[in-house]
């Protein structure tokens, strides 16, 4: 069966000097503020749609790591999965690194 996640953001100014906020609608887990500078400079307590990205990642990989490795007579007991997700001002994404760590 087909699941349905919702997310939705509310953007106001332009890209430089405006801001947003995420919400995630699926869940209820919040609202996240996000901008231009938490992007392309320091987070300061703001996300971005590269963390989100790095968060869907990591956890996606986990769960199918953990599912193959259970089906193959080798489950794991734990996995910590860490995904860098690297974002060029201009380019876009230029690189996801996933470090796992597993018992």
């Amino acid at each position: 069966m087909a699941t349905t996640r919702v997310a939705h953001t509310n953007w106001e100014g332009n890209l430089i000097e405006g801001k947003g906020v995420v919400t995630f609608d699926s869940s209820g887990i919040g609202d996240y503020p996000v901008s231009w500078p938490a992007r392309s400079e320091q987070a300061n307590g703001k996300t971005s749609p590269e963390e989100l990205i790095a968060a869907a990642h990591s956890s996606c990989f986990s769960m199918a790591l953990s599912h193959g490795l259970a089906g193959a007579g080798t489950p794991s007991t734990r996995l910590e999965t860490k995904a860098e997700v690297t974002f060029q001002p201009g380019t876009g994404i230029t690189g996801i690194h996933l470090t796992v760590v597993g018992e």
